[in-house]
């Protein structure tokens, strides 16, 4: 029996041939394009205040949803009790808390294992096959295991994904193809909520509901994300890290044991870990407004879902200058000073939150184009930042640190909303409260010393950090 050839030698570089590199890059930015649309239409837009909306029905309630005393019970018990408002926020903590188990796992095995883009496509697969099944259920229970389902494979998706930055650019272009990355992000995800606006606008004239035009939409977002993978996957280079190159198929049990090795690897890298914890608390701020807009405006502040979706809609646009924006000012003035000044932005839009009148759609709209001016900026120049400090041949398994933190926010933000609606039974004190984690996270990231992180990782500085 002939021997089977060995694995190719480890080589995780970018290409040297500029085309080589751009054609990824091309591919890289299709994916950023395709899973967007998830977090644009299905997490900002429709699953707040459809969650909300199907278990108000099952407590009972009538238009105001607000009324304190209204309870269901998602697992069935008497004993545990919820009001109908909390119940999408412990959803999505949940979601998190999902993914603090898996992250770790998926992160250590895509190092170890020789086919990266097929791990991405299948993952990719998984997620937007439950988000399209969502079409199928109108049941509050079961919408919610499908959302959860789906949120834990993008999730895991993009630990995947992002492991192919330092791979398909060199120092130099991190910053420019992050951006790059999250800018057509946000104009793909504008574009399908475009058509989902045109859609529930025109959904009496079609003869549907709005509840069913909200699960047309569901579906469309996991045809969407599935195309577009496949056409975004198929330009990437299928790579063999070290750890594949050593041990072959990846092994739960050794990629486990490398992982932890890595976390206690990461006190070498103070600098790595300071900024990761400076992530997580920034970060905590930012995805708590992506996901609970929805239900702020349409619990707190009585606007439709027609005036939430013009607010996404426009928010996309606005983040896809902004994200260029801002790339450019990072060139300029340098990424973490830029970052930092993102965060002052940041806690200033979240105070005019708690201080929005309801019922008044203009100055929403001004709110959101507020958000939208450093909302792609501060995420993708903060991934930027940590694909320098990172070392190579450890991509996805240091980006599932990353992703971790990146979700971990989720189950730190939508933990502390969960706990502040239950008690308030509204959103408005929950997200001004958010300001904290924006002055927390920012000052521990001015206190990072960047340049050293960088050097210690190994990896050139750019010239302008």
């Amino acid at each position: 029996m002939p021997t089977p050839p060995s694995p190719p030698a480890a080589d995780n570089s970018p290409s040297t041939d500029p085309r080589q590199r751009r054609r990824e890059q091309r591919g890289w930015y299709t994916y950023d394009w395709a899973n967007q649309v998830f977090i644009t239409s299905v997490v900002t837009v429709l699953i707040g205040p459809y969650l909300s909306g199907l278990a108000c029905s099952e407590a009972g309630a009538g238009g105001d949803c607000s009324t304190p005393g209204l309870t269901i019970h998602p697992l069935g018990f008497d004993w545990f009790g919820l009001h109908p408002n909390s119940f999408h926020p412990l959803v999505t903590t949940v979601a998190g808390l999902i993914l603090l188990v898996m992250l770790p796992i998926v992160g250590a095995l895509a190092d170890h294992t020789r086919h990266k883009k097929r791990w991405l496509l299948w993952l990719a697969a998984a997620g937007s096959l439950c988000v399209s099944s969502l079409y199928f259920t109108d049941d509050y229970r079961t919408a919610a295991l499908m959302f959860i389902l789906g949120n834990t494979f993008y999730g895991m998706s993009l630990v995947v994904f992002n492991a192919f930055l330092p791979e398909i650019s060199t120092s130099d272009e991190r910053n420019r193809v992050s951006v790059t990355g999250w800018a057509l992000a946000y104009l793909g995800g504008g574009l399908l909520l475009a058509a989902h606006m045109g859609l529930l606008a025109s959904a009496e004239s079609l003869g549907v509901s709005e509840g069913h035009a909200v699960r047309i939409a569901f579906a469309s977002v996991g045809v969407w994300w599935l195309l577009f993978s496949i056409v975004g996957i198929r330009l990437l280079r299928n790579r063999y890290g070290a750890l594949a190159a050593e041990s072959g198929a990846p092994r739960l049990g050794a990629s486990l044991k490398q992982y932890w090795r890595t976390l206690r690897e990461m006190r070498s890298f103070p600098n790595t870990l300071l900024f990761l914890i400076a992530f997580v608390l920034f970060n905590n701020g930012i995805q708590a407004v992506i996901y609970f807009a929805g239900s702020f405006a349409s619990q707190d502040l009585g606007l439709s879902l027609a005036i939430l979706s013009a607010t996404i809609l426009l928010i996309q646009f606005v983040a896809f200058a902004g994200a260029l924006i801002m790339g450019w000012i990072g060139r300029r003035f340098g990424t973490k000073n830029t970052v930092l000044g993102s965060l002052v932005v940041w806690c200033g839009l979240v105070t005019c939150g708690y201080y929005l009148p309801p019922g008044d759609p203009v100055l929403f709209l001004l709110l959101g184009a507020g958000i939208g001016m450093v909302l792609g900026g501060t995420q993708s120049l903060a991934r930027a930042l940590y694909s320098l400090l990172i070392p190579r041949g450890r991509e996805a398994e240091y980006f599932s640190l990353f992703q971790l933190a990146d979700r971990g926010s989720v189950l730190l933000g939508a933990a502390s909303i969960t706990l502040v609606v239950n008690l308030t039974g509204g959103f408005r004190t929950a997200i001004f409260s958010l300001v904290i984690f924006f002055i927390i996270g920012g000052l521990l990231l001015w206190r990072a010393d960047l340049k050293a992180g960088i050097e210690a990782a190994g990896n050139k500085v750019p010239d302008n950090l």
